[in-house]
């Protein structure tokens, strides 16, 4: 274990799987203590069992995001159980693909609540406790899709473009009270989210291998790249970067633009 992280208190999102767990996994390797949420209870207390086994440094409670009283809880409980939070992780969020037109309201309710105001409820609920102490990391897990567009995936890149907006407002807001607020905007990475969405297919394997061609180095990112990016973000070691977005996408975003 290394000590990067020793001091922190983490409040994670989406902690069960994915990029989440990734986050979780490669936080508790740094010495941080966490209070993980997710809004499947079962799996997320199954992970925690297997990663914690009895050592206290992970506590746990089932949240979804979008419920702001259910955040409010879930973060009063996580200051009783490891301390008072000193770093928010934002990772959770659901994708929602369409065509405008195609887009029902239930999708876009859903899109919205998830993957913006549900980081709000977060920031929300966690602020006034950095602020009394004189700091805090706040990190929003955006994407890629946070400054392009891609065709029939509306209404995701408008929330993770505003979720951008967000994490700036915030960033400048409390900046004076020593709480920093930053994105991390990785690309494609292997989750099942991707693996879903591969599978939709007729030749999931075809669909796959077309991702991996997008890219300079035609492979995709794993979680663990993404969490140790985001370990970073959240640590001491850089402690001027405020309002920014760190893209971590292989260099597609780049090579996009480029052509």
């Amino acid at each position: 274990m290394s000590d990067r992280l020793v001091g922190k208190r983490i409040f994670v999102t989406g902690a069960a799987q994915g990029i989440g767990l990734a986050v979780t996994q490669e936080c508790l390797k740094q010495g941080a203590k966490l209070f993980v949420v997710d809004r499947d209870g079962e799996l997320l207390r199954e992970t925690v069992e297997r990663l914690d086994a009895d050592k206290g440094m992970l506590e746990y409670a089932e949240a979804d995001i979008s419920d702001a009283s259910a955040i409010a809880a879930a973060m009063a409980q996580a200051s009783e159980a490891i301390g008072p939070v000193n770093a928010l992780i934002n990772n959770a969020g659901i994708n929602v693909f369409s065509a405008p037109l195609e887009t029902t309201d239930e999708e876009w309710q859903r899109c919205f609540d998830v993957n913006l105001k549900g980081a709000w409820n977060c920031c929300k609920a966690v602020l006034p406790g950095m602020i009394s102490a004189g700091g805090g990391a706040i990190l929003n897990i955006a994407s890629t899709h946070s400054f392009t567009i891609i065709p029939h995936t509306f209404p995701y890149p408008l929330a993770k473009h505003a979720l951008l907006g967000l994490t700036k407002s915030l960033a400048l807001e409390y900046a004076a009270a020593g709480v920093r607020v930053n994105a991390l905007a990785p690309g494609y990475v292997e989750t099942q989210k991707n693996i879903d969405y591969w599978n939709s297919f007729a030749d999931p394997e075809k669909a796959r291998a077309e991702t991996l061609a997008l890219h300079p180095g035609k492979r995709i990112a794993t979680t663990t790249e993404i969490a140790k990016a985001a370990v970073f973000m959240i640590s001491d070691e850089c402690p001027f970067m405020n309002a920014a977005c760190l893209v971590v996408d292989g260099g597609l975003s780049v090579l996009q633009h480029a052509v």
